[in-house]
């Protein structure tokens, strides 16, 4: 078992992943539920960490660390603010659990747009936060095409003087190693589930995640 320097359990993807599933077949913790709790801590450390926003970007994969992102857009819209959700991937591949929370987001009028019409449209210029849900947890892998185009944007956002907030881990770091393989997302802060993973607590992963928040959202 990994540890971080304060003697707290570090925990890899794959061990992540395991207690995910222990919660949903053990304790009978539906998918959606916990994916619910995740959008809520997401909206409760951006309302803590005094994110600006004013106009925010929830920019979105596939799998399901994107649908943590749409649920917690879709929250955000409720509360009034100005959220959109920027999706980058191909529809196709959505997870079921994403699927979900997209029907849903939209059902409450929130604005899906694909990453093109939101480049073209200057969204990305006018963000105050941008959150960072394209792979979390399973992406320790060299990001490629638009997935790339996607992590420009948003480091650029945060260069211009947008927030940005990473939720698991920074898009393009590894979770097991910290390991950024290409190029990969400079992170104010991230908001992980659970426990803090080995990639937060290995160069350049710990720089890049910024602060480090766990949320207890009821794995165990």
């Amino acid at each position: 078992m990994a540890m971080d320097r304060s003697g707290s359990r570090l925990v890899t993807a794959d061990e992540m992943k395991r207690l995910d599933e222990n919660t949903i077949t053990e304790h009978g913790m539906s998918s959606a539920v916990l994916m619910e709790r995740a959008a809520l801590a997401v909206v409760e450390t951006l309302r803590e960490e005094d994110f600006d926003l004013s106009r925010v970007l929830a920019v979105c994969g596939p799998g399901n660390n994107g649908g943590d992102g749409i649920a917690a857009a879709r929250l955000l819209h409720i509360d009034g603010c100005d959220a959109t959700v920027v999706f980058v991937g191909d529809r196709e591949k959505r997870s079921e659990e994403t699927r979900l929370q997209w029907r849903i987001a939209e059902s409450y009028g929130v604005e899906i747009v694909d990453l093109r019409a939101a480049v073209d449209s200057g969204l990305f210029a006018e963000a105050t936060t941008v959150i960072d849900c394209i792979f979390g947890i399973g992406g320790g892998r060299a990001p490629a095409g638009d997935f790339l185009d996607a992590v420009r944007m948003i480091n650029r956002s945060g260069a211009s003087g947008a927030e940005v907030l990473a939720v698991d881990i920074p898009s393009g770091v590894s979770a097991d190693t910290g390991e950024a393989v290409g190029e990969a997302i400079t992170a104010d802060a991230t908001v992980t589930f659970a426990y803090k993973k080995v990639g937060h607590d290995r160069p350049p992963g710990n720089e890049l995640s910024g602060d480090v928040i766990v949320k207890d959202i009821g794995i165990y």
